[in-house]
């Protein structure tokens, strides 16, 4: 079943006076939505025992809960002690995906290249990312779990389509994050309509087939660019930029992808998110 949600509760939470993770299943199921992913963007700030309460309530409330990994992994840092890190990230995600109960997207940044050369780097970070998983696998941490690298918005982060559906090749168990904000930003406003968004997801089925794309976690706002890529989060107010949501809901419903489809739109998540989940359940009811 495909699924619909916010990242984070946007300004509508505090606005009608919630204030706890505890009160976020009642929230996102207020607004008819059936998803939900949490940050730990700068660290994993939660104690085991609030993450485990509050994931017997998001699946009392059916909602399914995505992690977002620490924004400092880099797989490509040719330091020793940051692919250490960076391992390590993913594996205390891991651990609150275990935690939450009902959760079973891992997302996270692949890396950046910084000084070294892009085929060097890509090269660096598919090693290390393979060792990665292999290490998992041995240690049977992964049954019932995706991890999902994400596209990216910035020329020197690894994070094309093209890279990031390669780099799933490396294990059953990864699964591409689309950001099509990311995506669009990168290549300076190239998802114009069906089309686009058909030879993205035509590519990664070629590649990994029909079921592990079916797996697949997707992020989506408008995102403000420039010459050097993505600059900042929109939401659907904005008439410039882009991405345009329904022609990738009309892809999703032609292709009948149970993909987890998360708003990150600027303050608007939740809002926007309905907004794409009322579309794409008129277009399956035609």
């Amino acid at each position: 079943m495909i699924r619909f949600g916010p990242s984070g509760c946007g300004e509508e939470f505090l606005e009608e006076g919630y204030a706890s993770l505890l009160q976020v299943p009642d929230f996102i199921k207020s607004k008819g939505l059936n998803a939900f992913e949490y940050s730990f963007g700068h660290g994993y700030r939660m104690r085991e025992e609030l993450a485990r309460t509050a994931g017997k309530l998001f699946q009392k409330n059916d909602i399914k809960v995505s992690i977002h990994a620490p924004y400092y992994i880099n797989f490509a840092n040719p330091e020793e002690e940051m692919y250490q890190k960076s391992e390590g990230y993913l594996r205390t995600g891991i651990k609150f995906l275990r935690y939450f109960g009902n959760a079973d997207h891992l997302v996270f940044h692949t890396g950046s290249c910084g000084k070294i050369e892009r085929k060097q780097c890509i090269a660096l970070a598919t090693k290390r990312l393979e060792e990665t998983m292999d290490r998992f696998e041995e240690e049977k941490l992964l049954e019932g779990i995706w991890l999902c690298p994400e596209t990216m918005g910035k020329p020197l982060q690894i994070g094309t389509y093209k890279e990031i559906v390669d780099l799933c090749k490396l294990n059953s168990h990864l699964v591409p994050t689309f950001d099509f904000g990311h995506i669009n930003a990168l290549t300076q406003g190239s998802l114009k309509g069906k089309e686009e968004y058909k030879h993205i997801l035509d590519y990664a089925i070629e590649i990994l087939g029909k079921d592990r794309v079916n797996n697949c976690h997707i992020h989506f706002s408008k995102i403000q660019y420039g010459e050097k890529g993505e600059i900042r989060h929109l939401n659907f107010e904005d008439e410039i930029y882009g991405p345009d949501y329904e022609p990738l809901m009309e892809v999703l419903a032609d292709y009948n992808l149970e993909a987890r489809v998360i708003s990150e739109s600027a303050g608007m998540q939740p809002r926007d998110a309905k907004i794409m989940k009322d579309f794409y359940d008129k277009l399956k009811k035609h």
